[in-house]
């Protein structure tokens, strides 16, 4: 069947790389005749869209071009916004819409309404011959709801936890790292200035690869989800390093999702569409420990929102052209339920993952040095240039 036309979307969190994957997908498509319809604020914009209502086809649809696009790949974040809107769960129906339409689903503590029926909908009334869909797990999850429902969907992974099964790399993850290791190296000369402990909290609910890499290339300890460390060893490492240092401090990064034994990471708010809360600060918490027991001081700094703003870099642009014109090749060859990937160290087109295989997480056999707290760095002959394999 010949591809006419098509929609895009970013859901979930920005990240560097996304306006570049944008760009190319609406490059690749005018070289082939294929209208690329923008889809704004994620999965919002195909259950909030009133086919019947100018204004909400304003607001939430967009006619990419080349001339609108040609830009967009010089600045981070997204031109086609986001949200965090789960379709098949949904707290509110829109005003234009009867929530009794939706089969609903209560608990003790909320109401979620199902809209996949409407998002099918509006995906036939745009007449979408395909949806390319970018996002970490949770967008990823929805697509493969879709993609049963019989849409022609393909997707494209992106998060800076570089945590989606299937692949060993996501749109976001090069310029996170590259952030904060810049932000460590800068900051070792006022924690050296005041002889302190320096502790860095990152990105990475689930999975430890952003705290690993960032720990790989910069020298320091880290704290991965993956493993809960023994707190006294820890403090015990940071001051031997601390003393053997002559500039008289030591660092440690920890993944936001980061345990010690005996110590859960507390949660707060409300949860989001996909049932997760925000997590208090490890890095808090673990300096309080370090102060009471020690009596040494502690110099914190939130790794977050910083790492994805701005420009993507090199590795991220490289990898968001590639995945964005795969996506369309794989398009136009009719295929469906697959996603953009690196495979052994190649790129691939491999299955959207099933959301309860949950996130990728780091092997901490082959990557993770339980008695020092540091990434393992033998043994890596023959392996991916991100050194690990799906």
């Amino acid at each position: 069947m010949a591809v006419r036309k098509i929609g895009v979307l970013t859901g979930g969190g920005d990240v560097p790389g996304l306006n570049s994957a944008i760009k190319e997908i609406t490059e690749a498509c005018w070289t082939e005749n294929i209208k690329t319809v923008g889809i704004r604020r994620g999965w919002e914009g195909l259950t909030h869209l009133n086919m019947d209502d100018p204004q909400s086809r304003q607001r939430y649809l967009i006619n990419l071009t080349r001339e609108n696009t040609r830009t967009i790949d010089r600045t981070g974040g997204t031109c086609l916004h986001t949200s965090r809107t789960n379709p098949a769960k949904m707290k509110a129906v829109p005003d234009h819409l009867s929530a009794s339409a939706f089969p609903k689903k209560e608990t003790k503590t909320s109401v979620t309404y199902d809209m996949t029926s409407q998002v099918l909908k509006n995906v036939e009334a745009l007449e979408l011959d395909a949806l390319i869909s970018i996002g970490g797990d949770d967008t990823l999850s929805y697509s493969s709801i879709l993609c049963a429902q019989g849409v022609r969907i393909i997707a494209i992974p992106k998060t800076m936890d570089n945590d989606v099964q299937h692949t060993e790399y996501c749109i976001g993850f090069a310029t996170a790292l590259t952030r904060a290791i810049d932000a460590i190296q800068r900051q070792r000369t006022t924690i050296g200035s005041h002889e302190r402990i320096g502790v860095f909290r990152i990105f990475g609910r689930d999975a430890g690869h952003t705290a690993l890499y960032t720990s790989y290339v910069t020298s320091i300890r880290c704290a991965i989800p993956e493993y809960k460390f023994n707190l006294d060893k820890m403090i015990d490492l940071l001051l031997e390093e601390k003393r053997d240092n002559p500039s008289g401090y030591s660092l440690v990064v920890l993944s936001e999702g980061a345990e010690w034994s005996g110590y859960h990471v507390r949660e707060y708010g409300e949860p989001d569409a996909y049932g997760h809360r925000k997590k208090a600060s490890v890095a808090e918490d673990f300096s309080d420990e370090v102060k009471k027991r020690t009596g040494e001081e502690t110099t914190i700094s939130d790794l977050t929102y910083d790492l994805r703003s701005g420009e993507a870099a090199f590795i991220d642009k490289l990898i968001s052209c590639t995945f964005a014109h795969m996506a369309v090749e794989s398009v136009i060859k009719n295929q469906s339920g697959l996603m953009t990937a690196v495979a052994h160290g190649c790129y691939a087109m491999m299955p959207i993952p099933d959301s309860k295989m949950g996130p990728r997480c780091v092997d901490v056999n082959s990557m993770y040095n339980t008695e020092r707290y540091r990434p393992k760095y033998f043994k890596k002959a023959g392996l991916p240039v991100f050194l690990t394999r799906v």
